[in-house]
């Protein structure tokens, strides 16, 4: 069956503005994030990207915490409370003009509903930003009609040949609770007795107990390998190099690790959350109930013996592809950084 109009339909859904035209002088973008490049994770990767598409068009500047200079036009504030002290100091200096503030998936769903300081962030801001179709169903109706979804994007890879003696799965994110690794431990524990299903875990050591419990998991099987950090180029790689990418957290705000196996040709298998349905796709097959070791352990062993199963989540993963793609996203966050400046009083 003929995707092509099912994918325009999305792309048009998910973009409704056209490129801006370029300043003859170029103003300020200032972007804050609380993690810099050390961290590595998807804020830092979001601003990165969110400055290099800028840069043709604006000064941009990334910083952890705004300075309060007077030369800035625009703020852009990834995460609604913890960048709360820049958004807040923003606010008392110029009002909500030029104010544009990106959610992430503990802003979406946690800090939003109860952290008076993220409350006070959507309040305050200009533009609000979401990172994927469903992310704006969780806003207070009186905000959403200052809210786009910008999908984000990421580069295609090539799709690697994969052997054939085991299935490999690959799970990338830093231990966390809000990734939930303890189900992909007790998945590991269900699947000891299946030798030819391996999973490597990538992700920094930032909960020591969950640490500890990666490396017992890992002391205890053999098909479990924890690899700890890894530079992003080397996750993309092992990505690539999988049959399947595992991701199981209980929240996110859009994970940038699903569009980088999904653009590289490596089908999905997530917990059923908001922000995976928002990436995969309402229908998507490859979905378990969040925090059910017992449904991915299945999911994993169906995965390696029925290759319709396969086939499906290949071809859905395939229809997603062009909607993470640079092009769409650099003209959508264009689109509200120049109705930002525009809309200044």
């Amino acid at each position: 069956m003929n995707q092509a109009p099912k994918t325009k339909e999305l792309q048009k859904k998910f973009l409704k503005t056209e490129t801006p035209s370029v300043h003859s002088v170029k103003k300020t973008v200032v972007i804050v994030s609380p993690a810099l490049a050390s961290a590595n994770n998807g804020n830092w990767q979001t601003a990165k990207r969110y400055g290099q598409f800028l840069k043709t068009h604006f000064r941009v500047r990334i910083v952890s915490e705004w300075d309060g200079s007077k030369s800035d036009h625009v703020l852009v504030a990834l995460h609604a409370r913890r960048s709360f002290p820049s958004i807040a100091a923003w606010h008392a200096m110029h009002g909500d003009n030029g104010l544009v503030v990106v959610l992430t998936g503990t802003d979406l769903y946690r800090d939003i509903k109860q952290d008076p300081q993220a409350q006070q962030s959507l309040e305050f801001a200009n533009h609000l930003i979401v990172l994927q179709q469903l992310g704006i169903d969780e806003l207070p109706a009186h905000l959403r009609s200052k809210s786009a979804v910008v999908l984000q994007s990421t580069t295609s890879r090539v799709t690697l040949p994969k052997t054939t003696r085991c299935l490999r799965a690959v799970m990338v994110g830093h231990l966390r609770e809000e990734k939930s690794p303890r189900t992909l431990f007790e998945a590991v524990a269900l699947l000891s007795q299946q030798s030819d299903i391996h999973i490597q875990h990538i992700g920094a050591e930032h909960d020591q107990l969950l640490a500890s419990m990666a490396h017992q998991t890992a002391a205890l099987y053999p098909q479990y390998r924890f690899t700890g950090a890894q530079t992003y180029p080397e996750t993309r790689r092992q990505i690539q190099r999988s049959h399947v990418l595992v991701h199981t957290s209980v929240m996110e705000g859009g994970a940038h690790v699903l569009m980088e196996a999904i653009c590289s040709g490596v089908p999905v298998i997530a917990s059923r959350i908001s922000g995976n349905l928002g990436m995969l796709g309402e229908d998507y097959a490859g979905l378990f109930p969040v925090g059910d070791a017992k449904a991915l352990a299945e999911m994993l062993i169906r995965f390696r013996h029925d290759s319709e199963f396969v086939h499906l989540l290949k071809s859905q993963c395939a229809r997603r592809a062009p909607l993470f793609s640079a092009e769409y996203e650099r003209k959508g966050l264009l689109t509200i950084i120049e109705n930002a400046i525009s809309a200044r009083h």
